[in-house]
């Protein structure tokens, strides 16, 4: 199953897109962008001097998405030291183009997962350090409840870190059930998380996550032999909540060397017990993680992920 539309969309719809909110720029191309699971992206070049722009697609099963994306970055404008895209259009009418889409601007910059095989250990090293400066830059927004964040806010809010966690192991365990997953490993993450629960009482005040900081979120380019972090993309998976569920998060996808060059980058973890925390919240990402690929119907990568939560629970 894909959730990403399949559309060709013609030059002319194109072109009746921009003019919503740049008329006379003309359209010269438009070109598919690889990345996204959820959304179809293109970029749009001009006729002229007019910088590029990105038009986003999105099914009509996760309208939300978008909503919610639109909503949640004039949170971050001017409050990162990297750049974020600017929405120039969300459009959920379906009058252009049969789906909804938002139009925004087009960072400078390459995906960083793209750059990553063409630097050195040092240079990549760098560009994680950054990575955890700008995850505590995050982690400097306050948000009002704990919970993750929908179209127009936190959705389900919940008080407390523990209620929130809990909450959500919970939901997460009973889809993981429903699609197939084995009682047995199932039971053993419940008992994990009653377990370490306590851990989730450290952090009192919730914060705005990124929950996605990974390579192929990052913009990044090279100049003069070092590389500088241009952009921070994809916000549709942003939560209100501890700090570490984020670093833990972005922690997932790294070795050794890009784990310490992001601790370096983050600085305090400011909780007693954060090396525990962080393995929790890694059961949790795993559980949620295989409970995605399920949905999507990616059920390649659900062995390995059912084999490490067990590994995580009888830890």
């Amino acid at each position: 199953m894909s959730l990403k539309p399949e559309l060709e969309i013609s030059s002319a719809t194109a072109q009746a897109i921009v003019d919503c909110v740049l008329p006379g720029h003309a359209v010269a191309e438009l070109s598919r962008v690889h990345g996204g699971e959820i959304a179809a992206v293109y970029q749009l070049a001009f006729v002229g001097s007019q910088a590029p722009l990105i038009l986003k697609v999105y099914p009509d099963s996760l309208l939300w998405k978008m909503q919610k994306e639109a909503n949640v970055l004039p949170l971050v404008h001017d409050r990162l030291s990297v750049a974020v895209p600017r929405i120039l259009r969300a459009d959920d009418s379906k009058r252009l183009l049969g789906l909804s889409f938002v139009l925004m601007t087009k960072l400078e910059g390459s995906i960083l997962g793209g750059l990553a095989q063409t630097l050195s250990s040092q240079q990549l090293a760098s560009a994680y350090v950054r990575i955890g400066q700008v995850l505590r830059e995050f982690h400097r927004i306050p948000m009002d409840a704990f919970g993750y964040i929908g179209p127009t806010g936190v959705w389900t809010e919940h008080g407390t870190n523990r209620a929130y966690l809990s909450f959500q192991f919970e939901r997460k365990l009973k889809e993981f059930a429903n699609r197939g997953g084995a009682p047995g490993v199932a039971q053993r993450v419940a008992e994990c998380a009653a377990k370490r629960a306590y851990l989730l009482d450290e952090c009192a005040h919730p914060v705005l996550c990124h929950n996605d900081l990974h390579a192929g979120n990052v913009l990044a380019e090279i100049a003069d032999g070092a590389v500088r972090l241009t952009g921070v993309l994809d916000f549709e998976g942003a939560l209100a909540g501890d700090p570490l569920m984020d670093v833990a998060k972005a922690l997932y996808y790294l070795d050794d060397e890009a784990r310490a060059a992001l601790f370096e980058g983050y600085g305090d973890m400011g909780q007693r017990h954060w090396s525990e925390a962080l393995d929790l919240y890694h059961l949790y990402f795993v559980l949620e993680l295989w409970c995605w690929m399920a949905q999507i119907g990616n059920r390649q990568p659900l062995e390995k992920l059912a084999l490490d939560l067990e590994r995580c629970s009888t830890a």
